[in-house]
């Protein structure tokens, strides 16, 4: 059940097809199919699982921790601090809960969700200061722009940055004029959340055309079309077995010059800069 990997600037690998769990936890009468899946996906070697703190008020964390109890050592996990808590103590702070809901002693990879109002220079700190006290392995962000970027690696102890988590599909790819080649050029990986913009470019007839050409869902094309790039990881969330399945056979799809010219046809590259687009 091997998945492609690829590397973190700390020369760590990890998997190009994980799980997201945006608007899990929101309904305890779900919380155990919707960790049974993450121990599917976790099965079918997708052991990358992104969490947070703000999804479900930590709801999405207490199921990630079920769903990895006893399998700890499997999974890479990523969570996110909120920018209203990332200051010095408080990132800190919202570490240690993030740890106790997802009932382990570390985190692999701790986000700055996206830039609030402290400076990234206390952030960079209490994340400096975790990772010291091996709460967590590495740091990276969230929804940071190209200057956003440059002004975080001219930083004291900015150039830890690991990775950049972004809105990144075939209908929001404004991230390719700019942003995603200076990530590449320093190789920072980046990790695409709502991969298939939550269902709503399924039914574009270009997409069904080149999934019926392969036998494949549309689904498995956009994430096909994103795994296919070097140093992009793509996070997509599924609460059913057979959404999951469907997902890691994603990762099997190779498409073809055909498909990425009818594709690139459908659903244009930016020619100039975009302001960064966030869900």
């Amino acid at each position: 059940m091997t998945i492609p990997t690829t590397r973190l600037p700390s020369g760590t690998a990890v998997p190009v097809l994980g799980q997201g769990t945006w608007y899990m936890g929101e309904d305890s009468r779900d919380r155990a199919r919707e960790a049974a899946a993450l121990r599917l996906g976790l099965d079918l070697g997708m052991t990358l699982i992104d969490t947070a703190e703000m999804y479900a008020d930590g709801g999405a964390e207490e199921v990630v921790g079920e769903a990895i109890a006893g399998r700890r050592d499997e999974v890479f996990l990523v969570s996110k601090v909120l920018p209203m808590n990332a200051s010095r103590r408080g990132t800190i702070a919202a570490c240690e809960r993030s740890l106790k809901r997802l009932r382990t002693d570390r985190i692999d990879l701790y986000l700055l969700h996206w830039r609030g109002s402290h400076d990234f220079s206390e952030t960079i700190a209490a994340f400096d200061t975790l990772m010291r006290d091996g709460k967590i392995g590495q740091w990276g962000v969230s929804n940071l722009d190209l200057q956003d970027m440059e002004e975080l690696v001219g930083t004291p102890g900015g150039e830890g940055v690991q990775t950049n988590q972004l809105l990144y599909n075939l209908t929001r790819r404004g991230i390719e004029y700019d942003l995603q080649p200076w990530c590449r050029g320093r190789g920072i990986p980046i990790m695409a959340y709502s991969p298939i913009e939550q269902g709503r470019m399924l039914r574009h007839p270009e997409l069904r055309r080149v999934a019926d050409r392969h036998g494949a869902t549309p689904a498995q094309v956009g994430l096909a079309w994103l795994l296919r790039q070097d140093g992009v990881v793509a996070i997509p969330k599924a609460s059913d077995p057979a959404h999951v399945r469907d997902n890691r056979a994603a990762a099997d799809l190779r498409l073809d010059e055909q498909d990425l010219a009818d594709l690139d046809r459908a659903f244009p590259p930016p020619r100039g800069p975009r302001p960064l687009e966030m869900l």
